[in-house]
């Protein structure tokens, strides 16, 4: 014969359906479109911040692309092997949807001319490229997801460079 009425194991089931659902609807994000300070809303600043991050890591990336521009043209030497990475930092630039030229504003200021030794220009190349690598590690932290995984991805790759770079450094002739 069946047992009717409430049993325990459907009175814990029926308190934990209760319990969740409670938890489930005071996870909600609240009032959306708050205004900030200086009149903006949430979205707007949070758009504004976006594209700001994404504008100073396309700059980032332009300022490492003539950098590297700069070496082969200074040192022909090195052009086979910092090739690749040139690329893969115009790739990276693309990513980002290229620098940001806001009207009004003035071009970025040209990186430092190649020094006359190959082995110093990939070091100082290699250092440049760890610490775009490490600005864009920090700037992730801030960013929306998206754009921090292509953060994170872009700067694995710059950490691999510098890492290249400066083996490369060790093999470069003197």
């Amino acid at each position: 014969m069946r047992r009717t009425g409430t049993t325990r194991r459907s009175a814990l089931t029926a308190t934990g359906a209760v319990a969740l659902g409670a938890v489930l609807t005071g996870c909600g994000d609240g009032p959306r479109n708050r205004d900030l300070p200086g009149g903006a809303d949430a979205r707007t600043a949070a758009l504004r911040e976006r594209t700001a991050l994404r504008a100073a890591a396309a700059r980032d990336s332009a300022s490492l692309l003539s950098r590297y521009e700069q070496v082969a043209a200074a040192h022909p030497l090195t052009e086979a092997g910092i090739a690749p990475m040139g690329a893969a930092v115009r790739a990276h630039l693309s990513a980002l949807g290229g620098p940001a030229k806001a009207a009004g504003t003035s071009p970025p200021p040209s990186p430092p001319a190649a020094p006359a030794d190959a082995r110093a220009a990939l070091r100082e190349l290699a250092a440049e490229e760890g610490r775009v690598a490490d600005g864009r590690a920090t700037a992730l932290l801030n960013a929306e997801p998206e754009l921090a995984r292509l953060l994170a991805s872009i700067a694995a790759a710059g950490a691999a460079h510098a890492y290249l770079l400066t083996e490369l450094a060790k093999e470069t002739p003197a």
